[in-house]
């Protein structure tokens, strides 16, 4: 494919137009993104939480499946995101493991807590404050699990992401 030399508006709209096909599908909340790499779009996703039953399925998550799928690896460095609504934590963490650079966002967190997707209390637990709502962790067979990261760490051909 030719690049396409887009403004970023250019392909924040397809993020929007993305969030609206599944808002009108119904298949879950109004968020939409988009992956491009040089110019070129890569993939485009919505959120699926509803029409999947899958809790991880947020639209900039389904994006960054379909792209690394399509490009054939799970480090994207090359690739910008663009999506409807500032990531969570969880789809902002999914970016910092695919190399994402650079993202752009539409809505703000504020946008998002006043239609009902408030993310304030998994920012308070990843700060180390009281967070109503998040689950609580708690240390099991530390050695045991360990063990299993020393097989890994001595595997010849591990890959690290």
């Amino acid at each position: 494919m030719k690049p396409i030399t887009k403004a970023p508006e250019y392909w924040m709209k397809l993020a929007v137009a993305e969030a609206r096909r599944g808002v009108r599908a119904g298949e879950g909340g109004p968020f939409g993104a988009v992956v491009v790499r040089k110019g070129v779009l890569i993939a485009r996703g919505h959120n699926r939480v509803v029409a999947s039953n899958d809790p991880t399925a947020h639209g900039e998550i389904v994006a960054l499946r379909r792209a690394a799928r399509k490009l054939g690896r799970f480090h994207l460095p090359d690739c910008e995101l663009y999506t409807t609504c500032e990531p969570c934590p969880m789809c902002l963490a999914a970016m910092h493991w695919a190399r994402i650079k650079v993202y752009y966002f539409g809505c703000n967190n504020h946008d998002a807590a006043r239609i009902g997707f408030a993310d304030k209390s998994i920012y308070e637990a990843l700060a180390g404050r009281p967070a109503k709502g998040v689950p609580s962790g708690h240390e099991l067979l530390r050695p045991e699990c360990l063990s299993v990261f020393a097989e890994w760490f001595g595997c010849r051909d591990r890959v690290l992401y």
